[in-house]
């Protein structure tokens, strides 16, 4: 085989193997999202994901708050025997124990609303780079609430 062939499809292996690279990380939930009230449609906060012992996790780094809204609330809706009840929102953790399923979807994980102290099942799946399905259900999946988050940069 001649030299410059060789060295051409080593190029195109090594550009087609860092496309696949990059569009499975362009899948990952981690990072920032903000989080569209799916009542009022409302931005309401930022929330960062990350991972931590193989599972998701994500916590509030900031809210979107009313004028005639708590600036700084606290989850007194939170159940007393929850380690988050009468803590700060801003910088609670809300995601809990999301497990991989595939390349886009992570399940079996709980998530909290602070504004009433709701923990629901959680599920979420990447429907494209900027765009997360956000999944809460009480008993089955089919019985709850979908929100979509934009990631932010």
């Amino acid at each position: 085989m001649h030299p410059n062939r060789s060295a051409g499809l080593r190029l195109a292996g090594a550009c087609l193997l860092a496309l696949c690279c990059s569009a499975a990380a362009a899948q990952s939930p981690v990072g920032k999202w903000k989080t569209i009230d799916d009542e009022t449609g409302k931005q309401r906060s930022i929330v960062q994901i990350y991972e931590k012992n193989g599972k998701l996790y994500g916590k509030i780094i900031q809210l979107f708050r009313e004028p005639n809204e708590e600036q700084d609330p606290v989850c007194n809706e939170c159940d007393r025997d929850d380690p988050r009840y009468n803590q700060r929102v801003v910088g609670m953790e809300i995601l809990t124990g999301l497990v991989k399923d595939s390349e886009t979807f992570w399940e079996d994980g709980e998530i909290l609303d602070p504004k009433n102290g709701t923990v629901y099942g959680c599920e979420i799946e990447v429907q494209s780079r900027d765009k997360l399905k956000v999944r809460g259900y009480i008993g089955f999946s089919l019985l709850g609430r979908t929100q979509y988050w934009y990631r932010v940069e």
